[in-house]
């Protein structure tokens, strides 16, 4: 396949002249370009300069010598689960010649630029341009991209490593782009950021797999946009792979309850795990996850008694292994039973026989590429056993969702597990849970383990209305409610029904209001039904205009869930009488603005009367 694909990419670049071409580069709408200068790339958005790209090239820094006409490409697909059910996007496609030693091909989309380079396997060389003074929200690199996207005016101290994505506002205009790469295969590894000054230079993980015959790097990636744009853009998947033809009906969405958060190591004990089976059935979640230590539970009953258990209670079981890559020592079991191909065939074939759903899979070592070959197999293994898959302690999407449909969701964000840990998400959540829809779950689906009533081990000071809104606000397949059953169970009877009745995929995203850090107001429409999350993440009270156009023609009904004036001055929400802390109404006429409490948020279920 990619020697063909090399074929045509030089067959695209046949009669290419001298040095003198046209290096203006543009999207089909005109909107994104990218001038071509001795000082390298200047991407630009409705005229105003977003970044640059001042260095590029494979094997050595390079000058481009010749480029081709643009080719209109179309990218017209459907996805099983996700942001938007089908995805339609367009691109003007131009290869650059790098000296004949490498191609570029430049992808101007009409919600962003990106490109990848073609030629022998070699050293890689481009660098962003982000000026001083513009804003920038990224998170420091961690193996699992763990971290929070502060905003920054600069990128800090020499050397800093950063992790995708990385949002950037243009200067002095509303023009925005998020930074991430798409199109990784099992012969790359992924990349991140290590910054100096200005400069940003793409630093791939290691890599000592060699590849013989032509060499294609994956998609450097740049979402490009107002804040709807970037929000609603299906880019990274636009540039993936289409999945190998198959039968993937089995792949059903769904809420899952969820025992960590509450009980650390509750799946070794099967009187816990039966609470959440319970749970599950009582609120009509479709399944359930047997989280890490099942391989020794006790008190009454073994893993087979679990499953039993929950296929008597209609309830379908997922289950937890460790990767047994990164943390082994004094980690979590089961261990060391995926990472033989035999082994793992015989494991999943094992999940299938019992009527497992799915496998979530934890601690995973880095961007390297046998990290990223290892995801790949069990990717593939996993879906000739009929098994849905969610990635922890794992790198970001960048665009398997798409390739293999059988991957449901990724963890790799700054989530509700750790009120387990640390307090550190305590005063920051609610800026943070503000920031994560213009930053991490634009690119892809994220298990953050959202909605908690009731506190962990360190509390939270969100309001209860704020915690119905993240999962609505934060998009993945498999929504792994957080709090424990006695929690949900205790609220109001239209709050448990909305829990049983939302979905977890998409037909259509739109972004009605929002800035990073301080609010957001996202509409998810599934068939005739939007639902619409809206949080504060401010410590203050807060109007939020609401632009209801997105949805279309009414007339609408619509169920409002807020929190109770009771709560405003509530040191923490969780301390309050459920039956007290929410606002439920109904009406008819969808409201210009809300006004939100500190810290607290609403949800919308609008239909169409």
């Amino acid at each position: 396949m990619m020697k063909k694909f090399y074929c045509l990419m030089m067959a695209g670049a046949v009669g290419l002249g001298a040095y003198a071409f046209d290096a203006n580069f543009v999207s089909p709408n005109g909107l994104v370009t990218a001038e071509l200068s001795d000082a390298g790339f200047d991407v630009r958005y409705g005229g105003a300069s977003v970044f640059q790209i001042p260095e590029f090239g494979l094997g050595e820094a390079a000058q481009a010598t010749a480029a081709s006409e643009p080719e209109l490409v179309t990218f017209d697909y459907d996805m099983a689960v996700g942001k938007k059910s089908h995805a339609n996007n367009r691109a003007n496609r131009y290869v650059l010649s790098l000296g004949g030693k490498a191609d570029m091909e430049l992808m101007l989309a009409d919600d962003g630029f990106a490109f990848r380079y073609v030629g022998p396997q070699g050293q890689e060389h481009t660098a962003y341009r982000i000026p001083d003074g513009a804003e920038r929200y990224a998170q420091k690199w961690t193996e699992p991209y763990e971290e929070f996207f502060p905003m920054a005016t600069s990128s800090g101290e020499a050397g800093a490593h950063w992790g995708y994505p990385t949002l950037v506002k243009a200067k002095d205009a509303d023009a925005w782009a998020l930074i991430s790469e798409a199109g990784i295969e099992r012969w790359h590894s992924a990349s991140s950021l290590v910054s100096d000054g200005e400069t940003y230079r793409v630093v791939p993980a290691d890599n000592f797999k060699h590849y013989s015959g032509t060499w294609a790097t994956p998609w450097r990636v740049a979402i490009i946009g107002t804040l709807p744009t970037l929000v609603e853009s299906t880019l990274v998947t636009d540039l993936s792979p289409a999945p190998q033809p198959g039968d993937y009906s089995w792949v059903e969405p769904g809420s899952v309850s969820w025992i960590y958060w509450a009980n650390n190591h509750g799946s070794n004990d099967y009187q816990i795990v039966k609470e959440y089976i319970d749970m599950a059935a009582e609120l009509r979640l479709p399944y359930v996850l047997i989280d890490a230590e099942w391989d020794v539970m006790g008190n009454g009953g073994d893993i087979i008694d679990a499953l039993r258990y929950a296929h008597e209670k209609g309830i379908k079981p997922l289950v937890w292994y460790n990767s047994s890559t990164a943390w082994t020592n004094g980690a979590p079991t089961p261990q060391w039973r995926l990472n033989n191909p035999a082994d793992r065939e015989r494991e999943f074939a094992w999940l299938d026989s019992l009527g497992v759903a799915g496998v979530k899979i934890d601690f995973f070592r880095g961007d390297h590429q046998e990290t990223m070959e290892y995801c790949i197999d069990l990717l593939e293994s996993a879906a000739r056993h009929g098994l849905m898959v969610n990635f922890h302690g794992a790198t970001i999407p960048r665009g398997w969702q798409r390739t293999y449909p059988n991957l449901l969701s990724v963890e790799a964000v700054y989530g509700a597990e750790w009120y387990n840990n640390l307090p550190v998400l305590t005063d920051r959540a609610a800026a943070h849970n503000a920031t994560l829809p213009f930053t991490r779950n634009v690119i892809g689906p994220m298990d953050y383990t959202p909605c908690a009533f009731s506190d962990s081990q360190h509390p939270h000071i969100t309001t209860h209305a704020h915690e119905l809104a993240l999962p609505v606000l934060f998009e993945t397949p498999l929504q792994h409610w957080a709090d424990r059953p006695s929690s949900y169970l205790a609220q109001p009877a239209e709050v448990q029904a909305f829990i049983s009745m939302l979905p977890t995929a998409w037909d259509e995203t739109r972004l009605l209001s929002g800035y990073p850090g301080d609010h957001v107001a996202i509409a998810r429409r599934s068939g005739n039904n939007w639902y619409v999350g809206v949080i504060n993440g401010t410590n203050d009270y807060k109007d939020v205009a609401l632009d209801w156009s997105a949805l279309g023609q009414g007339p609408w009904h619509a169920t409002v869930y807020a929190d109770a004036a009771s709560t405003a001055n509530a040191p923490r929400p969780a301390e309050l009488d459920p039956a007290q802390a929410w606002d439920i109404s109904t009406t008819d006429n969808l409201p210009a603005s809300v006004r939100l409490h500190p810290r607290g948020g609403c949800v919308l279920v609008v239909k169409g009367k």
